[in-house]
């Protein structure tokens, strides 16, 4: 798993910002969105997929997939058989989203369908997963910090300031779920959000909070921030 320093790294800056209150711009399709006057139009939910406030951790995705699981690992990912690997016990057989054809069946899907987005999934058509473009776009347009309390909920993450208009968001710690198919042992690790790009057959983008693109192995469970089309 040489990836793993890159692809899980942690929260490690931690501010003590005074917290804020999340905004709350409107409603779509029963759940709350924040207008962070991004250049794009893109609208951000004030809460995770599977979760009902700002403040809760919600549901964790294995990235292709609709539903959370008890086991995140490619013995158990959707899109991957896992009956061959390679030199570095990496799976060459998945099944779908395929860019390298030594990996499995070329498709050269770069971005999530419909029907494997989480956020379109559990909230229907108006909601989506961010590309990476959305994402970078979320960190670029705010400005950033940390909180380990936030409202005095105990709750830490990073609260994002609009630089157009200073609404808010607010994106918990939630943490990345995986079990190393090598040693059994499963992990909690502080991490970022998914996005429906992919880097490659073994890996798709998330949103975290570095100067670096950021990437995650695609059978880990992270959570997932939905936003308006």
């Amino acid at each position: 798993m040489r990836h793993l320093s890159r692809v899980l790294p942690l929260f490690f800056v931690m501010c003590g910002m005074e917290s804020q209150a999340q905004t709350i711009s409107g409603n779509v399709a029963s759940h709350d969105y924040v207008d962070l006057g991004l250049p794009s139009g893109t609208k951000w939910a004030t809460y995770n997929v599977g979760a009902t406030t700002p403040t809760q951790f919600g549901d964790r995705f294995a990235w292709g997939e609709t539903q959370p699981k008890e086991e995140y690992s490619w013995d158990t990912y959707k899109w991957c058989k896992y009956k061959e690997q390679d030199m570095d016990n990496n799976p060459t057989d998945f099944t779908k989203y395929v860019l390298d054809k030594y990996r499995g069946k070329l498709d050269k899907k770069e971005r999530l369908d419909a029907a494997d987005d989480a956020a379109t999934s559990n909230w229907g058509s108006a909601w989506r997963m961010p590309t990476k473009e959305e994402g970078d776009e979320l960190l670029a347009g705010c400005t950033w910090e940390w909180t380990d309390n936030f409202n005095g909920t105990g709750v830490a993450g990073r609260i994002g300031t609009s630089k157009s208009n200073s609404n808010t968001i607010f994106l918990p710690a939630a943490g990345a779920l995986l079990k190393e198919i090598f040693d059994d042992e499963s992990r909690e690790i502080k991490s970022g959000y998914w996005t429906s790009s992919i880097i490659d057959d073994m890996l798709a983008a998330y949103i975290f909070f570095d100067d670096e693109d950021f990437y995650s192995l695609r059978f880990i469970g992270c959570s997932v921030r939905a936003v308006l089309k």
